[in-house]
């Protein structure tokens, strides 16, 4: 079996599209691709080759060439979709990360009750400019990906997730996902949700971040890979005259 590594540093309608490769200025009131950019597009997943996947953690990307923040958003208003890009893992892999990292065999809050497949979430988080810890504002619902593995898919929220200035869009893996691209250049940079003295173990305490109103520290910085996701961000409209008196 090719070498099955999990990345554990940490979404009713479908369409199999491609990422719009959007200018993500985040300027004007027309909707934006977080995450995207037409001079740094995705990456090939990994998978079946040096195959590595995230698992029970929540990741956001910091770093995408030289666009730093890519998930932060400078205005308030809403997600309405997100695109991921999967990799399409062996028969093997794939019963290796089910039966390492399934919700059957590690049950924890926020997992799908007996859920074994791959499975991914939108999250907003507030940062709290202490200690690299986050507070989870908002989530949207969970997302079973497995049927879609090898292809980059689009996924329309069935509710908006609403979003505030300043806050970081990341992606919650209950369970576990291909998602992930590694090997890459040093302007390529995610945080993960586990503690900083976790950074380095192969497979750390799972941490996604699930439950809204807490607070996770967000310690594990990794550069040369890429949480493969971006996001549809429609901005709210801009207030062009005044109210009547």
């Amino acid at each position: 079996m090719k070498r099955c590594v999990a990345v554990l540093a940490a979404l009713a309608c479908v369409a199999l599209v491609p990422a719009t490769e959007a200018d993500n200025s985040q300027t004007g009131n027309h909707q934006q691709e977080l995450g995207s950019y037409s001079d740094t597009p995705f990456p090939a997943a990994s998978c079946p080759a040096d195959c590595q996947a995230m698992a029970q953690v929540t990741g956001v990307q910091m770093q995408i060439g030289s666009h730093h923040s890519p998930f932060r958003v400078k205005r308030p208003g809403n997600i309405v979709a997100f695109t991921i890009r999967l990799a399409n893992p062996s028969a093997d892999q794939i019963n290796y990360f089910k039966t390492t990292f399934g919700a059957k065999k590690t049950p924890r809050d926020g997992l799908t009750p007996g859920g074994d497949d791959a499975q991914v979430r939108l999250s907003v988080l507030k940062p709290l400019h202490t200690k690299q810890r986050f507070l989870l504002e908002n989530q949207s619902e969970t997302f079973d990906v497995e049927q879609y593995l090898g292809s980059t898919v689009t996924f329309a929220l069935a509710k908006a997730l609403r979003i505030h200035k300043d806050r970081l869009l990341a992606l919650t893996v209950p369970t576990w996902v291909p998602a992930f691209a590694h090997s890459l250049d040093t302007n390529e940079a995610w945080r993960a949700s586990h503690r900083s003295d976790e950074c380095t173990q192969k497979n750390p305490h799972p941490r996604p971040h699930t439950k809204m109103g807490t607070f996770m520290q967000y310690g594990c910085f990794y550069r040369t890979a890429r949480v493969l996701y971006s996001a549809t961000f429609v901005p709210d409209a801009a207030k062009t005259s005044p109210p009547a008196k």
